[in-house]
């Protein structure tokens, strides 16, 4: 009896593998490499927390997500190519002396969107 339910079970489990395992859609994409600067913000600071806020992994990721949704709609982050560099400029006025402003320059990231008709939208395609 345990023997039977045994097989019974793995007959069911081969069945439900088969039925919800498919082949991968042969997905295509579309690249680009687009290039942007941070931000400098508003206002100023002593020159390491300037460069440290600038460089900041949160605010350079936000920004290159930035890059790619501006191209439209279904671009995202695909890979950062370069780093860019930390660019820093002295604030003007009397309380400001010694204070900076600080951005990164130049960062290259590569772009990508699903190309259009490559999954499922065309019956007898992908």
């Amino acid at each position: 009896m345990r023997a039977r339910n045994l097989k019974y079970g793995f007959i069911c489990l081969l069945t439900a593998l088969s039925i919800y395992s498919t082949v991968g859609n042969a997905e295509e994409y579309i690249y680009r490499d687009v290039m942007g600067n941070t931000l400098p913000p508003q206002k100023c600071a002593p020159k390491p927390d300037a460069d440290a806020n600038a460089s900041d992994s949160y605010n350079v990721n936000k920004y290159k997500k930035i890059f790619c949704e501006t191209q439209g709609y279904g671009w995202h982050v695909a890979e950062e190519k370069g780093g860019g560099k930390l660019v820093c400029d002295e604030c003007n006025g009397d309380g400001n002396k010694g204070k900076y402003q600080c951005r990164v320059e130049d960062i290259v990231v590569t772009c990508k969107r699903l190309k259009p008709g490559s999954v499922g939208l065309i019956p007898g395609k992908g």
